[in-house]
């Protein structure tokens, strides 16, 4: 973290379509963690999807009103944490190249600068220590696409978790492999996918863990169907998730 630079007291959290529709406890557990170092969280009712979707099948109409709309609901200076590298990506990454040339683009800039993955804002912005009270356990990695070549925020996930003492993070085998999940990808071509979920839960496996970590909702929706189907028991679960577990004594606290 920059000693010169002050936490924020305020932010906003944007909560993904995936968290929002199948793992809500994840979204929860980044709040109460944000809430514990003394951020305010705001969360705008209306936000919605990312544009990401529409952004990757071609239509960058819809995908540019989409992303216009979270813009103007998230606009206020304070930064934007998203427990997703995939979402996170979009909004930082491509934004301002959706606005290029557009009277919008330099309000899509300013809103990319403010835009931070979960892990990243926790390590670089609140420099956060994490007192861990759970049982000893395995736990291994897997880094989605858009976390490790977009965002580059892996290494910010992965000290997170080495701060847990009585957790050992297991390396995974050809971790910079994607899950196979590729938003649409996955129903485009599902053989290939399915082979590259396949080779995922299979290093998994092999790791010896009792879990498998995540920042992105989508490659665990994968990774945990692939698991379900082999009637594997490793649960995929989301960082967040994972590290309020470990260090809250009273999980039903907000």
């Amino acid at each position: 973290m920059d000693a010169n630079r002050a936490k924020p007291s305020k932010v906003y959290f944007f909560g993904t379509c995936l968290i929002d529709s199948l793992f809500p406890q994840a979204g929860v557990a980044a709040i109460r963690l944000l809430k514990r170092e003394g951020m305010q969280v705001i969360f705008p009712a209306a936000q919605s999807c990312c544009g990401q979707p529409a952004y990757n099948a071609g239509f960058f109409n819809e995908a540019r009103a989409v992303a216009r709309k979270q813009i103007q609901l998230f606009s206020k200076p304070y930064p934007i944490v998203v427990p997703s590298g995939s979402c996170a990506g979009m909004m930082k990454i491509h934004y301002p190249g959706l606005f290029a040339a557009t009277p919008d683009f330099q309000e899509a800039q300013r809103f990319s600068e403010r835009v931070y993955e979960f892990s990243e804002f926790l390590v670089r912005v609140l420099d956060i220590r994490l007192e861990d009270r759970g049982q000893p356990m395995r736990v291994t990695w897997h880094s989605s696409c858009h976390a490790l070549r977009e965002m580059g925020v892996i290494e910010d996930s992965k000290a997170l978790i080495r701060q847990l003492a009585r957790v050992q993070l297991v390396e995974l085998e050809r971790e910079e492999e994607c899950c196979g999940f590729g938003g649409t990808f996955a129903v485009k071509q599902p053989a290939i996918s399915a082979a590259m979920v396949g080779d995922k839960i299979d290093a998994i496996a092999r790791t010896g863990a009792s879990a498998v970590l995540s920042g992105d909702c989508g490659c665990l929706i994968n990774i945990n169907g692939a698991m379900a189907y082999r009637q594997k028991d490793i649960p995929g679960m989301h960082l967040a998730q994972f590290l309020w577990e470990r260090t809250d004594g009273n999980r039903n606290s907000l």
